[in-house]
């Protein structure tokens, strides 16, 4: 599990988020292992990586949550974003939460390209803006 705090203004707090308002999965398989929704707030949003519409349907039961979709795997497998085997998804969960927080697109691809130098980030930005296009909301 890993979390980050995100705001407008710095946020200098290094804890453990128990209640988070937004829980992002990247693998599919894993609300069957775990509760990805445990502490999630009432109207919270669930990001998650698949390529079925049932398993982000089955996060969704009961309304709590606003549950989006978007095939992060199937984006870096196109692309060509794959590293020893594993496909790269995280610039494209990048550019879908983008979407869902009505973050600019132009801000994420713009710290891409700082992070990781403009060849590189070429690529990875095409990811995003993929996943920005894509992502669905499940209802």
């Amino acid at each position: 599990m890993a979390f980050a705090r995100i705001g407008k203004q710095r946020i200098r707090k290094r804890s453990m988020i128990r209640e988070p308002d937004i829980v992002v999965v990247l693998d599919d398989r894993l609300p069957k292992v775990v509760n990805v929704l445990s502490g999630l707030r009432d109207g919270g949003y669930v990001l998650i990586n698949t390529g079925s519409i049932d398993v982000a349907k089955e996060l969704s039961s009961g309304g709590k949550y606003r549950v989006y979709a978007v095939n992060a795997t199937r984006i870096a497998l196109d692309l060509n974003l794959v590293l020893a085997g594993w496909p790269l998804v995280n610039t494209a969960i990048l550019g879908a939460l983008a979407k869902i927080l009505k973050f600019p697109l132009r801000s994420v691809e713009e710290a891409i390209i700082e992070y990781l130098g403009e060849e590189r980030g070429k690529i990875n930005v095409l990811a995003a803006k993929r996943a920005y296009e894509e992502v669905k909301l499940i209802e």
